[in-house]
């Protein structure tokens, strides 16, 4: 594990951040570019080496429900990477994208398929609406106690 000295020195390796000291000896680093209300990209850099980065939305994080990962135990590596992603997350105008819909099969070649609408994750199978999640994890959660696995581009099941 990155001790908060190196943690820190990775952090303000990163020109577009700016420090603001907060309690108890912690750090947050602020990204001002942001095209959002949001410019935390470090929350509570902690001198036991805690802290957490500002991920919502970005695609290959599973943040908790505040838009943030932990980042106690990762790698100078992973470290760089997630503040690149938060970042550039920041940075970007997000469009409208169109819903997600993903198909999912079983071992009996039953299919149900997952639809985000109006902020719900929706599991239909055929019209029928089979059961809804408030977000994404916990309807994948579902399905793959289920024993479900997803449908990827070619009919890969994964």
């Amino acid at each position: 594990m990155l001790t908060f000295e190196e943690k820190q020195t990775i952090i303000e390796s990163f020109p577009e951040l700016s420090r603001k000291d907060v309690s108890m000896k912690r750090v947050n680093y602020h990204y001002a570019a942001s095209k959002f209300d949001k410019t935390v990209v470090v929350q509570h850099l902690h001198p036991n080496g805690n802290a957490f980065i500002y991920v919502a939305d970005v695609p290959g994080y599973e943040p908790d429900s505040r838009g943030l990962v932990n980042v106690r135990e990762a790698s100078e590596a992973e470290l760089r990477k997630t503040i690149e992603d938060a970042i550039a997350g920041l940075a970007e105008e997000k469009t409208e994208t169109e819903p997600v819909e993903e198909v999912w099969l079983d071992g009996h070649n039953s299919k149900l398929e997952l639809k985000e609408e109006l902020g719900a994750w929706n599991i239909y199978h055929g019209l029928n609406l089979e059961d809804s999640f408030g977000d994404y994890q916990e309807a994948v959660d579902y399905l793959r106690e289920e024993g479900f696995k997803k449908v990827e581009d070619g009919g890969i099941v994964r």
